[in-house]
């Protein structure tokens, strides 16, 4: 056992030499042409693994195997020193590759097959890399595939990744082009920086002044609608609890004052009227137009704010219930519909920044007609006949009974009757009701009595129908999650919601949110405090306990995190066209595109200029060895011992050897001798810097003392 466990310590000791060595072996100058060569292709390797990685999530799994078979294939005739294959033997691979992006696609274009191709093009190279010429042609169609990240995304960790890397592969650059003499790895990242440094300037500049284009620059036709998230156009049991499961990020809400209370933040989104007995959808064909949007609200409840919408695919554009104005985005084009909804001219298919002006306290629709209300009150025929008979002994019950309040009007009266049957009827609020079949409605409200807001919604608008109330379901979002490090709130697809509105006379389209009465919580704090009390989901259950300790770091962290992905989407991802005009307009500048490119013209002149002055300036090439000895001659001269030019170190030590006291003697022998050893020894090319600072220390602590 002991000898075991010797065997198994040794062991590892090993395996940490070899990578201790291995690792040195890479940073280290390599005198050797073959040791340079083979470390380059090494590096080359982890620099195409390291770009290559992040698309593995786009590829399909055959093309992830191929790609990972030619780079093992490849790093294995490096160790072993084996010979590449011929030209002849490369042209079926090429063929089988393009063959094989084709039977997946059928086309070599696009985003997907495009992408594809590329790195098994990449791939195929590195079989083929005998020459510096190949290794530049690598290392560029990187720097392309590089570029095709950005049509996956724009994320702050995808820059970060991206940048880090453009300085690995400017480092190979540098590795490679060494023709005389290698440096070592500190040398080559200290080029690398002063060039990355050199290039911040210039593209600040690019950035800024750049004219930007109100399309989407990292994309491709094809690919622009190749998918969506978010809400549907439609609404049937289960769709909007796959959105509650999820943490993506629907939009970020910025306000110019205090934020509203949670049970105000209702994000207005698709109307829906139609009900084929299971799905919502919008009214497609109505039997009447309906009439303008028209809207009354209590100028004191103004709120303005701005919205930073994520892509959804959609043209659909969120703002508070009720919106003021449409949005100042002249780019969108931005409407609104008789229902109350806010649309674009074009699908968000990119990052979108628009300020918006909303009411919180308002009615609408007061000038709605008996033709135009009558859509709004359709059931399709031989569904739910449990509901229809519920709702008919409902108006049996309102009609006989004493309690009737004259003075409230008969619509709230069956409003407040529904919502008393939602209230105390053993409803409740749940992530994972069971699932529904035919007579869905009948099943919710009779039978399993389980559900999330679109089942209270969808039985809610049912019944008032069945009441003759016009009804309608309304979905969007509901609420929202400060955060307190830049104050943004963020909006989940988690907080999509959806709710109803009633038309009652004297007061037109109201909101009722039916959730509100079984889970008020939910409407309330929103659905990460519904989820801490029930215990749903333990990553929101932060409470005062030490065992809750590290999920409140979880939260500080995640917090963080966010700003900084803010941070970047606001000043990066949604600096547009419009932006840009609107930054020469606060400079003093007319806002046109001639005026633009003068500016850039200008800037990119001067940039550049100090740019070339600094690079192009005459140095004088230090050497810190030399520096050290001229310093060491020149105290032993002010001490009156004359050192001539034509002596050299060594002759000087046998010099000063009779003429020094026995002390200052070793001192100087130790000194000389140092200086020798590392200004004429080929160790001279990569003198660490420890070394040249104790030399410096014990120059600068020399004192000349003479013998008797």
């Amino acid at each position: 056992m002991a000898a075991s466990g010797a065997l198994n310590g040794n062991g590892r000791q090993g395996a940490g030499a070899r990578l201790r060595h291995l690792v040195g072996w890479l940073v280290r100058a390599q005198v050797s042409s073959a040791a340079r060569e083979r470390r380059d292709t090494i590096v080359v390797l982890l620099a195409v693994a390291f770009v290559a990685l992040p698309q593995f999530e786009h590829l399909p799994l055959w093309a992830i195997g191929v790609i990972g078979l030619l780079w093992t294939w490849r790093a294995w005739i490096t160790f072993s020193n084996l010979p590449l294959p011929g030209h002849v033997a490369m042209l079926p691979l090429l063929a089988v590759a393009a063959g094989a992006v084709w039977l997946q696609y059928r086309t070599l274009l696009g985003r997907e097959a495009g992408v594809t191709f590329l790195l098994l093009l990449l791939a195929l190279k590195l079989l083929e890399m005998r020459a510096t010429r190949d290794v530049f042609v690598v290392v560029f169609l990187c720097f392309f595939i590089l570029l095709t990240q950005f049509l996956h995304s724009q994320a702050l960790p995808v820059a970060m990744m991206t940048l880090g890397a453009v300085l690995a592969l400017f480092f190979l650059l540098v590795s490679v082009s060494l023709k005389a003499d290698d440096l070592p790895a500190t040398r080559k990242l200290r080029l690398v920086s002063v060039i990355a440094l050199k290039a911040v300037p210039l593209t600040v500049v690019l950035f800024v002044l750049f004219p930007r284009l109100n399309s989407p620059l990292w994309g491709l036709p094809r690919d622009a609608f190749s998918s969506g998230t978010g809400l549907s156009n439609s609404m049937a049991p289960g769709g909007i609890n796959r959105l509650l499961q999820s943490q993506a990020i629907a939009f970020r809400v910025r306000f110019e004052s205090a934020a509203p209370a949670n049970e105000t933040l209702y994000w207005r989104g698709p109307v829906f009227g139609s009900f084929d007995g299971r799905t919502w959808s919008p009214l497609t064909q109505p039997t009447a137009a309906s009439p303008p949007l028209s809207v009354n609200a209590e100028a004191g409840s103004a709120i303005d704010y701005a919205v930073t919408l994520e892509p959804s695919q959609r043209n659909w554009l969120f703002v508070l219930e009720m919106p003021a104005r449409l949005p100042a985005a002249n780019d969108l084009e931005p409407r609104m519909t008789s229902h109350g909804q806010l649309l674009s001219a074009q699908p968000i298919t990119s990052r979108t920044r628009y300020e918006a002006r909303s009411f919180t306290q308002f009615s609408f629709g007061l000038n709605e007609t008996e033709s135009s209300l009558r859509d709004w009150l359709a059931l399709p025929a031989g569904f739910n006949p449990r509901t229809l008979q519920f709702a008919a002994d409902l108006r049996r019950r309102l009609e006989t009974a004493e309690t009737t309040d004259a003075q409230t009007g008969a619509e709230l009266q069956l409003v407040r009757a529904v919502l008393d049957h939602f209230r105390s009827g053993g409803f409740r609020y749940t992530l994972e009701p069971p699932l529904l079949g035919r007579q869905s409605v009948d099943e919710f409200l009779f039978d399993s009595r389980l559900g999330y807001c679109e089942h209270f919604a969808s039985a809610f608008v049912v019944l008032m129908r069945a009441l003759d109330v016009p009804a309608r379901v309304v979905t969007g979002y509901q609420g929202g999650e400060t955060n307190p490090v830049d104050g943004f709130m963020t909006v989940r697809q988690s907080d999509a919601h959806a709710w109803a509105e009633v038309w009652i006379t004297g007061r037109g389209w109201t909101r009722i949110d039916p959730t509100a009465v079984v889970a008020p919580v939910r409407i309330e704090q929103g659905l990460r405090e519904l989820a801490r009390q029930t215990g749903a989901d333990p990553l929101f259950a932060i409470g005062d306990g030490a065992e809750t300790a590290w999920l409140r770091m979880f939260r500080r962290v995640r917090f963080n995190w966010e700003a900084m992905e803010n941070s970047w989407n606001q000043w990066v991802l949604t600096y547009s066209a419009q932006r840009q005009m609107s930054l020469l307009d606060r400079l003093g500048f007319d806002p046109d595109w001639r005026v633009l490119g003068l500016l850039l013209a200008l800037a990119v002149g001067a940039v550049t200029t100090v740019l070339a002055v600094i690079s192009l300036r005459h140095r004088v090439r230090r050497d810190p060895l030399g520096d050290l000895e001229a310093r060491f001659r020149g105290r032993l001269e002010r001490a009156g011992i004359q050192c001539r030019p034509s002596d050299g170190l060594r002759a000087l030590n046998n010099r000063l050897a009779g003429e020094l006291a026995p002390a200052s003697r070793r001192e100087a022998q130790a000194i000389l001798v140092a200086l020798d050893r590392w200004r004429y020894s080929p160790l001279s090319a990569s003198v660490p810097p420890a070394v040249i600072r104790r030399l410096g220390a014990r120059v600068r602590r020399f004192r000349v003392r003479f013998a008797d």
